[in-house]
């Protein structure tokens, strides 16, 4: 086969998610993205069935989309109505498209006992849906609504709605494991029968509640399907559609089909964190292909092999798809995963030398701590950096205190109390020791307003760094109030987003080590890139 078709259902489909609500705004930015990456077809929404669709439409048609072909989706008409009268098919016919998607039941029991009508006056809808939406020039797509049940349950009638539908003249075909629980196996089975009983061009939209959406729509595609449908990041109904972010590249890359150019296939990741953003989710890390684990390796073997061949452990280029690989520290890494991430910063760390070994025992030791550098990588570039004999910090700690104390409010809200927070720091800049105070919301607050008070007069430009994100986990239950505990924080400069870390049995020495860790690799950075721009 040598090509593929590629139908995009994110914003409709995949909108259907749990927690996602997409405004239109939203929905025309993706669409652009979409088509970016590629995309023949792009199914917009349901104009016949909410506003903002139909505002969507209104709005996309001034739109340019040079890969892509936006497409409308609706249903079939009513059961004894009139496809010319039925207002979902008119809103189809004005949606201002080119290409129309209409859903049908293809299962015996859908018909009798959802849309409680004949299997008989089933055939006339999908018949006169299609029928009215071809005598309006458009190129119709048909959903064959649980295909794959009803084939199982009467083979008959289900190829009868394919047929049905193309005598009608439909454009595609496509076969829905609309309820997601059929096997690999059995979805070739059930193409070869469509493939036998009609000559149009067949597509699969499979959903994933059996974990094989993927697997399926692979499998379709070997058994000779010409469409595939999914989302983006695998989002929708229940445990989501096909994942096209697995798809593309499986098909690309695995089996020889240019559903992509490689220009095009080198932005699937960008296209996958930029939905998973505006749909207000957090990516998933170990999503394949794409994930920031996807190639990561933490294995002290795995990166061993990776340094002398790349494809020793990773079973295609991440750059071909917009990934990059990474060496994940821990204490179960080795002494080549301190050198592979000491060449990615730009420090020149010796084979053979003792400085490698040295940072691997100081890494094990530090995690023994509490510490951990997988998830926390500017702790563990300052590590990296603080190893050199000839690094200067840009400041340090000589001495902080905070002061905890429950104060009462003033009588006006004197069924209230409030609790302060007061942190004192003495830092060092060159020769120059600061002292200085800050109140804040809780302890951690008021050690970053005292910090930022004591260095913003050295390095004005920290005002743009803010905390995103702080996690605390104690690591031993059983110890109690006295356990070790693991701070993780996030920061952001507006432009890049970075994680350290901290472990200590003090919760507030915790803080402190993440958060001056934070401070030191952002003014790093800067201090890097003002050299560079020398």
């Amino acid at each position: 086969m040598s090509s593929v078709q590629l139908y995009d259902t994110t914003l409709r489909d995949g909108a259907q998610r749990e927690g996602i609500s997409f405004s239109v705004v939203d929905k025309l930015h993706i669409a652009q993205k979409l088509d970016e990456l590629g995309i023949h077809f792009i199914e917009g929404g349901w104009p016949g069935s909410n506003p903002k669709d139909i505002e969507f439409f209104n709005k996309a048609r001034s739109q340019a989309l040079p890969h892509s072909k936006l497409v409308a989706f609706g249903s079939t008409r009513r059961p004894k109505a009139k496809a010319e009268t039925d207002a979902n098919l008119l809103a189809l016919a004005s949606a201002g498209v080119e290409v129309v998607t209409i859903v049908g039941k293809s299962s015996e029991l859908q018909v009798t006992q959802v849309l409680e009508t004949t299997l008989d006056e089933n055939l006339g809808m999908i018949a006169d849906s299609i029928g009215y939406l071809k005598a309006k020039r458009l190129t119709v797509f048909f959903d064959a609504e649980h295909f794959f049940d009803g084939f199982k349950a009467n083979p008959d009638y289900s190829l009868r709605c394919l047929v049905t539908a193309a005598e009608a003249g439909a454009d595609c075909l496509v076969l829905c494991d609309t309820n997601g629980g059929t096997l690999p196996n059995e979805i070739t089975v059930a193409i070869e029968a469509a493939r036998k009983a009609t000559n149009v061009l067949l597509g699969i939209h499979a959903h994933n509640d059996s974990e094989l959406a993927v697997a399926n729509t692979l499998a379709a595609v070997s058994a000779g399907v010409t469409q595939v449908q999914g989302t983006i990041n695998g989002y929708g109904e229940r445990c989501g559609n096909a994942n096209l972010c697995s798809v593309i590249p499986d098909l690309k890359l695995k089996m020889g089909i240019d559903c992509v150019t490689d220009e095009q296939l080198a932005k699937l990741t960008e296209v996958s964190r930029y939905v998973s953003e505006v749909a207000n989710l957090v990516p998933d890390a170990f999503s394949p292909y794409v994930g920031t684990s996807a190639f990561s390796h933490k294995g002290g073997l795995h990166v061993f092999a990776m340094s002398k061949w790349a494809e020793s452990y990773q079973h295609v280029d991440p750059t071909q798809v917009g990934n990059l690989p990474r060496a994940v520290v821990s204490e179960l890494s080795g002494k080549r995963n301190i050198l592979y991430k000491a060449k990615e910063i730009g420090l020149d760390l010796p084979v053979k030398g003792k400085e490698a070994q040295k940072l691997l025992e100081q890494v094990k030791l530090l995690e023994s701590r509490g510490f951990q550098y997988e998830n926390a990588e500017a702790s563990f570039e300052l590590l990296l950096h603080r190893a050199k004999p000839d690094y200067q910090p840009p400041f340090e700690l000589v001495d902080f205190m905070v002061v905890i104390e429950k104060r009462r409010r003033l009588p006006t809200r004197k069924s209230l109390e409030e609790t302060l927070a007061e942190a004192m720091i003495k830092v060092r800049v060159g020769t120059e020791v600061m002292h200085t105070a800050a109140e804040g919301k809780g302890p951690v607050n008021a050690l970053d307003q005292a910090l930022r008070k004591a260095l913003l007069q050295f390095y004005p430009n920290l005002a743009q760094v803010r905390l995103v994100d702080y996690k605390v986990r104690i690591l031993e239950e059983n110890v109690g109030t006295g356990a070790q505990v693991r701070v993780l924080i996030e920061s952001s400069d507006g432009v890049e987003e970075w994680r350290t870390v901290g472990g200590s049995t003090n919760i507030i020495e915790a803080s402190w080590l993440a958060l001056a860790d934070s401070v030191e690799y952002w003014l790093l950075k800067q201090k890097a890139q003002q050299e560079k721009e020398r």
